[in-house]
């Protein structure tokens, strides 16, 4: 199949397996590439009608092709500005590992700068299925300051910690958090996020930040991590501390040098409590929807729309009673949005809330339409059927996120098994015909890597293991991988351009490390690209294409945990470095101040309550 067009082929791939998941030609072995576009399919390696001297031509060695990801929810803004600044314990397999890569880390990093592991982890992945204790964390790190997220609830800090942000027995605990403390009165290290994590986000802002040309470097590689892992496209979903324009200028300006290698549709996350529908406002005069091109294009509103929407997860607590001024902070941030044709997202955990929100949405129908404008919302872990078929009546959609395959054991002793089986109940959202992205809300709870994801969509378990779903609410390997691609290419409105391998579409694809659809599960985790074009373009290679790779990088700051360790699982973390002993003080595990949960055995391990709002 191939497209009538006067364009030559740049680039020719042959001796593939090509899944293009167009079901005009589902299979090929060869396509063809011109001007950043697909222009054919299966038709012979040769091409003779689209070819001339300067065609490149590349032996796919009968590797696995498909089209490129597309994450549908994740953080790559706010992301790319810290990640050259931040430790990942994403991936690793040990508790054990993971201090001795915070004690190296440290060794390395220095003075006034900080160690930081930022969410993208459970203690469930760790062998020892357990959490650090913070006489660990001390042993591992006695004098540079060292700042641990973990998920939205906590963080944990060091003494060096401590002394940088001038946290002491004197230090009030701030509205919605605490700084926990010993008998003496002294803050041990641990903050909670109660009920929300205002604490735990300004205390990370006390941390030194990267100099503007060091976040451009940064956001290079954070992009260049995704690519290794297989991303095209992501759809930025905005974030707490997210302003716009400003903390956008760096995307923009790496867009304007030509330097993104990932196409990026973003939104705009208001950060005014009670200044929601100003802020919108604000930004209508400023911009619109699809402004921008193919790389970098202003998606629409949210994921937070108004603070008293706010459902945060965290299945330590129980469910949120959100205020009863919800409806009328709603409807009119949806009604300025729907009269503007703005598209919007909105986070939602929880039925019950979700009930509320449509409520809403059904109100501002009436008379400001919602049909064509691809609203969604996010997540929706314990959606109700009812509301499933509300959804699809206004015409919007559903993106989910492998949130549970970190929060899964949580969830299971607070609500049970019979409840954990569809959550979110993806099946039935297919079957009931609702538009449905993947994505993974990356980085601060769940880790960025889409292979995680496509698992657990799969599979139905956690990072630790654990079964969720019976076999009815997981999905077959093309039905998880058409989420992300074709049904995420829906939330930007992007289905005639990307998310297939047919003539017309842009050339976005991966060829794989190993045959998706014949490893092992287990083995699908590990599976990553080792050529990624982008437009036709490479912007990752290795193995046998190594050739084709994009020019070396440096990673600015030299002394960045990526320059030593790199991104997802620490690949640069040497077998012979993991011997490292530090001689942890393997503490009693600390309860909650005042816990009086009933949840056992987690009880045992560092708990805290959160209602975040800020993602």
């Amino acid at each position: 199949m191939s497209l009538e067009t006067t364009i030559k082929a740049d680039l020719i791939l042959y001796n593939g397996r090509i899944s293009t998941l167009d079901p005009a030609t589902p299979e090929a072995s060869n396509i063809a590439i011109g001007g950043g576009r697909i222009l054919a399919v299966d038709e012979g390696e040769e091409y003779a009608d689209l070819t001339t001297p300067q065609t490149r031509r590349i032996d796919l060695q009968g590797r696995r092709v498909i089209p490129g990801l597309y994450d549908s929810h994740l953080h790559v803004i706010r992301g790319g500005l810290n990640y050259n600044l931040e430790l990942r314990w994403d991936g690793v397999r040990s508790l054990h590992d993971a201090l001795t890569l915070l004690k190296l880390q440290a060794a390395r990093t220095p003075a006034p700068q900080w160690v930081r592991v930022v969410g993208g982890w459970s203690e469930f992945q760790f062998q020892e299925k357990r959490m650090p204790t913070l006489d660990e964390i001390n042993a591992a790190a006695p004098d540079t300051p060292v700042f641990i997220l973990h998920l939205y609830c906590q963080a944990m800090l060091n003494r060096a910690a401590l002394r940088a942000v001038g946290y002491d027995k004197n230090t009030p605990n701030p509205p919605g958090g605490e700084i926990q403390r010993d008998k003496n009165g002294e803050p041990t290290g641990l903050l909670i996020a109660r009920p929300n994590a205002l604490l735990l986000y300004a205390t990370l802002a006390k941390g030194p930040k990267l100099p503007v040309e060091y976040q451009y470097n940064s956001t290079r590689h954070f992009m260049r991590e995704l690519n290794r892992l297989g991303l095209t496209s992501v759809c930025d979903a905005g974030g707490g501390f997210q302003n716009y324009p400003d903390d956008y200028a760096v995307i923009t300006e790496l867009h304007q040098r030509g330097e993104l290698t990932l196409r990026v549709a973003y939104n705009l996350f208001t950060q005014n409590k009670g200044g929601e529908k100003a802020d919108f406002q604000r930004w209508i005069a400023m911009t619109k929807p699809d402004s921008g091109d193919d790389l970098y294009r202003m998606n629409g509103a949210g994921e937070m729309l108004v603070f008293s929407a706010a459902d945060f997860e965290d299945f330590l607590e129980p469910r949120p009673e959100l205020p009863p001024t919800l409806e009328t902070d709603l409807k009119d941030v949806v009604t300025l949005l729907a009269e503007n044709r703005w598209p919007f997202r909105l986070h939602a955990t929880y039925d019950e809330s979700i009930t509320r929100f449509l409520n809403v949405f059904e109100e501002v129908n009436r008379h400001a339409p919602l049909q064509g404008l691809h609203w969604f919302l996010d997540h929706c872990e314990t959606i109700s059927d009812r509301n499933i078929e509300r959804v699809k009546a206004l015409g919007g959609g559903i993106a989910i996120q492998h949130r549970m395959a970190f929060q899964g054991e949580y969830f299971l002793q607070r609500y049970g098994k019979a409840a954990a089986e569809r959550t979110p109940p993806v099946r039935r959202m297919l079957e009931i015909g609702v538009p449905v992205g993947a994505g993974t809300d990356a980085t601060r709870v769940a880790n960025y890597n889409p292979w995680n994801s496509l698992y657990w969509l799969v599979t139905g378990k956690t990072v630790g293991g654990t079964a969720l779903y019976p076999e009815k609410n997981c999905l077959s390997r093309q039905e998880a991988l058409s989420l992300y691609t074709q049904g995420s290419a829906w939330f930007s409105r992007d289905e005639e351009s990307k998310g297939t391998l047919k003539p017309g579409q842009l050339a976005d694809l991966i060829v794989l490390s190993a045959d998706y659809f014949h490893v092992p599960d287990e083995k699908i985790k590990g599976l990553h690209s080792v050529l990624t074009l982008l437009g036709g373009k490479p912007v990752h290679a290795e193995a046998e294409f190594k050739d084709l790779s994009p020019p070396e990088l440096p990673v600015m700051p030299d002394w960045s945990p990526v320059a030593k360790f790199g991104g997802y699982g620490a690949p640069g973390f040497a077998r012979s470095e993991r011997s490292i002993s530090f001689a942890p003080h393997i503490a009693p595990y600390m309860k909650r101040s005042g816990s009086a949960s009933p949840i056992q055995p987690l009880s045992q391990l560092w708990g805290s309550g959160c209602d975040c709002f800020a993602f």
